[in-house]
């Protein structure tokens, strides 16, 4: 994290977020996305980046795949008002493609105090590029839905809910790995408080 962002607050950091020129992206947006939700959120989800709908109103999920997760959430008794959304990239990649490394990288300060200053007990990651912060060299389809505590928060890696719109058969995973979030978020209140990040080898697995 620089110095510059490790230092601003949440308004802060959504400002510089918009006005963002640390990568190439940033020259093809409407509007970069910084993000939206309560300031103490007890749950983040972390997608991947904006797409078409994103980039025109500034707001992540709100296409079809933002449809599904507030119909997720409302399964579980949330409402979207109630989580913190974000993505690992701010700004639209050109035609919806994947996040370049650099692009990744850019971002990453800006994430990481997102993180920080909403201190989240649970960060759902959706997709593999936000999977793979936490879990990198792992398999989706192999880890998703199994929460794995990370310092003092629980991690939880699932499926992009676009995946479901794409490739039904996976509607199904990604409704039933939502289900166990009640409980995750349960557990997750009995942590200890936040504490620096183990290491990958230490980490445990519910």
């Amino acid at each position: 994290m620089t110095s510059e962002i490790s230092q601003m607050n949440l308004e802060q950091l959504l400002e510089a977020i918009r006005t963002c020129t640390r990568c190439a992206l940033h020259s093809g947006r409407t509007l970069a996305v910084p993000g939206e939700g309560p300031a103490n959120a007890t749950i983040m989800f972390i997608g991947e980046g904006p797409g078409f709908h994103e980039d025109r109103q500034g707001r992540p999920f709100v296409g079809s795949a933002g449809k599904f997760l507030e119909e997720l959430l409302a399964s579980i008794g949330l409402q979207r008002e109630q989580v913190y959304i974000t993505n690992v990239v701010k700004c639209r990649p050109p035609g919806n493609r994947d996040p370049l490394p650099n692009e990744l990288e850019a971002c990453r300060p800006y994430l990481d105090r997102q993180i920080e200053l909403i201190g989240p007990k649970v960060i759902v990651t959706l997709g593999r590029y936000s999977m793979a912060r936490y879990f990198p060299g792992q398999s989706i389809s192999r880890i998703h839905g199994q929460a794995r505590q990370v310092g003092g928060v629980l991690v939880v890696p699932m499926l992009h809910p676009a995946a479901a719109l794409h490739q039904p058969q996976w509607k199904a995973t990604i409704e039933m790995d939502f289900k166990k979030l009640p409980a995750i978020i349960a557990q997750a209140e009995r942590l200890s408080p936040a504490e620096p990040p183990p290491s990958p080898q230490q980490l445990s697995l519910f």
